[in-house]
């Protein structure tokens, strides 16, 4: 069953893999990216959570496609969901991804067997693509990027001073151009899923969801990755209570 929100794959952070343990975060020389690049490392998602997301999904329009028959193919992905939830636990496993697409797979059968209509299983993912691409794009116009937010959880000092990469102003740059990335992600889900929807193709928008899942935030991450890379900004952090200019 389509999830509303895909997991996203555990990977390095764009460009970098974590620091070493022991290692220093920063140094007088030390470049924004090169810090992004370290704190992302502790924010990503995994492949595992991806394919327990796909899972689902592939058996939703599998068995949809064979029978046409809306709550059997129901019943499959959320028995999908489930299998893969016990199969974590068996494993003494975290659950985090597996409960987002078990919740996922709940609220798109709620949608698809209240209409009757198969392809409103997919309609809580375009929905929430489409809140996800105004908000990430609303928290950069008000330079209180998404990004920023992922980096400060990274941060050694975030438990005491959770907002200290708002103070940076060099920082909050950085993080804008990152979560614009995630904006464009975000908006091509919904600017292909939409219509396929729209059109009740049922088989196009599961072939959609998939390949706008793990394969479109691997190259979200080679973009993000590309600019974190290439740049190479001098890292400026203000003192305690400056904030960067609004």
């Amino acid at each position: 069953m389509p999830s509303a929100e895909a997991s996203e794959p555990e990977a390095s952070a764009p460009g970098t893999g974590a620091p070493e343990s022991g290692a220093s975060e920063t140094s007088p020389s030390e470049t924004v990216e090169a810090i992004i690049r370290h704190r992302l490392s502790a924010a990503l998602g995994g492949w595992r959570g991806s394919l327990e997301t796909a899972i689902p999904t592939i058996a939703f329009v599998v068995l949809w496609t064979l029978t046409h028959e809306l709550r059997p193919s129901v019943i499959a992905a959320a028995g999908c969901a489930l299998l893969l939830a016990v199969l974590r636990i068996a494993q003494r496993q975290s659950l985090q991804y597996v409960l987002s697409a078990v919740v996922a797979t709940g609220l798109a059968a709620f949608f698809a067997l209240r209409s009757g209509r198969a392809q409103d299983a997919f309609l809580p993912g375009i929905l929430v693509n489409a809140a996800y691409a105004v908000g990430t794009l609303a928290s950069v116009l008000t330079r209180w990027p998404l990004v920023g937010f992922l980096v400060g959880a990274g941060d050694p000092d975030a438990k005491t001073d959770p907002l200290r990469w708002r103070r940076d102003s060099s920082m909050v740059a950085v993080c804008g151009r990152l979560t614009l990335v995630m904006t464009a992600m975000f908006a091509v889900r919904v600017a292909v899923m939409y219509p396929l929807y729209l059109a009740g193709n049922v088989a196009a928008l599961g072939v959609a969801k998939i390949v706008l899942g793990w394969p479109l935030w691997v190259a979200a991450l080679a973009a993000m990755g590309a600019l974190l890379v290439r740049g190479a900004t001098p890292h400026t952090p203000a003192a305690a209570g400056t904030s960067a200019t609004t």
